[in-house]
């Protein structure tokens, strides 16, 4: 066994792995909940970027519905994003499961 050829491969996973992450973090998904009436756009690192709302779903006298559908759509967005993250990393790392990717 190499070590200094299995040091080089580790530094050069790493540098791939830091790369995918900076271009996951500029990568959005979208989720559109409440029959379109709230879209979320986020990236895939989680930060959401903006969050539209159909004025037709906006009732003052059911607030309770209306966060529901804008807390339901952010937690898919940011689901969406996880996923696609994974998937990314997986491909770069070959299903080692490395922690903290």
């Amino acid at each position: 066994m190499d070590i200094a050829k299995l040091m080089k491969q580790a530094q050069q996973m790493q540098a791939g792995l830091a790369a995918k992450q900076e271009e996951l973090s500029i990568q959005t998904v979208e989720s559109s909940v409440g029959g379109g009436k709230v879209h979320v756009i986020a990236t895939c690192s989680g930060d959401v970027l903006s969050i539209k709302i159909d004025p037709s779903v906006i009732d003052p006298n059911d607030v309770d519905f209306l966060e529901d559908l804008v807390l339901k759509g952010v937690q898919e967005a940011i689901a969406k994003g996880k996923e696609k993250a994974a998937a990314e990393m997986k491909k770069l790392t070959g299903g080692m499961g490395l922690p903290g990717f």
